[in-house]
């Protein structure tokens, strides 16, 4: 099964980063397509590579290849302020990019700008105006502009929608979001990027794109407030936020209000069983939905290896390795599957039929509201709101709120006891 056939159409793929996102999820991807090409009726079988990676200082690449264990070989590496322009002047067809949250935009915006295809983690950026010079970049040069929200694709949350588009669960009130992470998250992996950063727009994002996809789109997203603390991870009167407590507010088109609130934070204790806690529940008028992870899932304890090196309730949804029952070694999940699905977008755009005809395959895949940039200017709007308010309160202005597409514009921020707004974004959200 491992032998190939020559001559396959291939698709060559850059990375924008190489830490843990690529290491938990785009590795397996490109190791797993190295021994067995994307396949679909429409394209035939479509080799896919990983042709180049761009880093800020090339450790961690050096650190893959001198692993003798690693798989990926023969890709190039660059490396430093200009690394992701070296890589888009190279012949990649697809640009996959993992760079913290504030470093989406540039390299975004270069990739597109020469015409390749481009994967950007959650949230794609963190402003409209940035969001609409990718989308328009995305329209000029007839590729594809994309987003990871891998969240979409974990069972219980397109059960959660199946049961919503069935109309089995039946106009949506109200709901609760939480996500925890522990302190090694935010003092550890993350401690060199988070200063001035929250982990509501790291990870609340999830859960925006999981309300707006899920129970959208014959809504409108109506205003936002936040809050949280600081002190931890940072100074307790810095820019720095440990956890945050979002509301988000739509409204439905009978008139009635549904408020969702996102709680995010990551210093929880790093012994804490869940390690990665996550919860929801959302409140319709016929029914209750609820899912928690850890109480789906399995509870290990290992002696000296858990909770650091195996976590006590790990989630296999989002990725796993498995010895299958015939004997192959795998890694799965759906964090790995966005990303398969991103690529098998990209090959029907580019080999799923006649050249004339490719026009209308971009088409059809930038009409998938799941992970188009286009489709993501809810989940912006509100992360570009919550950042403008934290921002006021670590300045000493608290309790703002950002009312959306109101008679002052797309975004206009309000202070406490003033009538006049703040615009933040002139034009519709």
């Amino acid at each position: 099964m491992t032998n190939q056939p020559h001559c396959l159409p291939v698709l060559t793929a850059g990375m924008v980063g190489f830490g843990m996102i690529f290491d938990e999820t785009y590795r397996p991807f490109f190791e797993a397509v190295r021994r067995v090409p994307l396949y679909s009726p429409e394209t035939g079988p479509v080799d896919v590579s990983l042709a180049a990676v761009a880093t800020r200082t090339g450790s961690r690449v050096e650190q893959y290849l001198a692993d003798p264990a690693s798989v990926l070989r023969g890709f190039r590496s660059v490396s430093g302020p200009a690394a992701a322009r070296d890589l888009f002047a190279t012949d990649v067809r697809a640009v996959c990019i993992a760079t913290p949250d504030d470093r989406h935009h540039g390299p975004a915006r270069d990739a597109l700008a020469a015409g390749k295809h481009v994967l950007i983690e959650k949230p794609s950026v963190l402003d409209l105006p940035h969001l609409d010079q990718l989308t328009a970049l995305a329209e000029r040069h007839g590729v594809l502009a994309k987003v990871v929200y891998h969240k979409l694709a974990d069972p219980d949350h397109k059960k959660l929608r199946t049961l919503v588009t069935d109309k089995i669960l039946n106009h949506v009130n109200n709901g609760y979001c939480s996500l925890l992470e522990p302190k090694s998250i935010s003092g550890g992996q993350f401690s060199e990027w988070i200063r001035g950063r929250n982990p509501g727009t790291y990870v609340a994002v999830h859960y925006l794109k999981l309300i707006d996809f899920t129970f959208g789109p014959d809504w409108a997203l109506d205003r936002v407030t936040a809050t949280g603390q600081r002190g931890l991870v940072g100074p307790a009167d810095g820019p720095t936020w440990d956890s945050v407590q979002l509301q988000v507010v739509y409204r439905h088109p009978d008139a009635r209000e549904a408020a969702f609130d996102i709680h995010t934070s990551w210093v929880t204790p790093d012994n804490f069983p869940g390690y990665v806690e996550q919860e929801v529940q959302f409140r319709f008028d016929n029914g209750v939905w609820a899912a928690h992870q850890r109480k789906r899932g399995v509870e290990l304890t290992v002696e000296n290896r858990t909770p650091r090196e195996l976590k006590n309730t790990p989630n296999y949804h989002y990725n796993g390795t498995f010895i299958e029952p015939w004997g192959e070694r795998s890694q799965r999940g759906y964090g790995i599957e966005v990303i398969e699905r991103f690529f098998r977008e990209v090959a029907f755009v580019e080999y799923g039929g006649p050249a004339g005809e490719r026009a209308e395959r971009l088409r059809q895949m930038r009409a998938l509201t799941y992970n188009d940039v286009s489709a993501d200017r809810n989940c912006v709007a509100i992360v570009q709101a919550m950042e403008a308010i934290l921002a006021r309160a670590a300045a000493g202005v608290p309790g703002c709120l950002v009312k959306v597409n109101g008679p002052g514009g797309g975004l206009a921020l309000y202070e406490p006891g003033t009538a006049s707004a703040t615009i933040l974004y002139p034009g519709r959200v």
